[in-house]
């Protein structure tokens, strides 16, 4: 299992000090595990990290923004994987749910900090609902993608809708459960079998317009021992065919 957030480390020669960044953020958990987050400050962080306040407030707003320090960097690169026009032509559910992944991917880089802000988060409901934030510009994120690729389909935006929320419930479900065994087992699997429902249910293989597409469906009543040439003609009047 990977480490988490480090600070206080045997000097020697050789040691490299680590961005000033992934200080202030070993720095602030290592106070979270030891002392609590409300009694925490930012001056006890910065007092550990060695820099001063205008330091931390250059890199975070808050002190809860240093309990989520990569969710800008990921989102950034969501919103480049989703507009990367080389990919416009792959089916949008499986795209959506493969940008999903990053955010996965960015937690199971390191699963010890992950587990720690996890458990951190369910104390302090201050850090749950801006968790919840950070969860709902992901969402918005898919949505507005997959409202592009439906838009002037028949209810694209009401697709669009509900197919991210069924992705973001699906991943969601596998992270939590990974990060409630703190951090054990395949965590690439869970999220590819919870994606799998999303993508089975909504997805279609590239290429295919009969999703996209509402199909009509046609009766025609027609007398017993009617010519088919005369069955034909009824089929393509209905459908406003000449």
């Amino acid at each position: 299992m990977d480490e988490g957030p480090r600070l206080r480390e045997p000097a020697d020669a050789t040691s490299v000090k680590p961005p000033m960044r992934d200080a202030l953020v070993a720095a602030a958990f290592q106070l979270f595990l030891e002392r609590g987050y409300e009694q925490t400050t930012v001056d006890d962080i910065v007092a550990l990290a060695g820099v001063g306040r205008r330091s931390f407030f250059r890199y975070f707003p808050s002190k809860d923004d240093v309990v989520f320090p990569d969710h800008e960097r990921c989102l950034a690169d969501m919103k480049a994987f989703l507009g990367d026009p080389a990919e416009a032509d792959d089916d949008p559910v499986q795209r959506v749910c493969d940008a999903a992944r990053l955010v996965m991917r960015m937690y199971a880089q390191n699963p010890t900090f992950s587990v720690q802000r996890y458990r951190l988060t369910k104390k302090v409901p201050g850090l749950r609902a801006y968790e919840l934030s950070v969860v709902w510009r992901y969402e918005r994120a898919l949505a507005e993608y997959l409202r592009g690729r439906f838009a002037g389909l028949p209810d694209g935006t009401l697709r669009a809708d509900v197919i991210t929320a069924a992705v973001v419930a699906a991943h969601n479900n596998a992270l939590r459960s990974w990060l409630r065994s703190d951090g054990q087992g395949d965590a690439t699997a869970a999220v590819d079998h919870a994606l799998g429902y999303a993508r089975d249910t909504f997805g279609s293989p590239p290429g295919d317009t009969a999703a996209e597409e509402r199909e009509d469906v046609v009766v025609v009543i027609s007398r017993r021992g009617a010519p088919m040439w005369r069955v034909v003609q009824e089929i393509e009047s209905t459908l406003g065919r000449d």
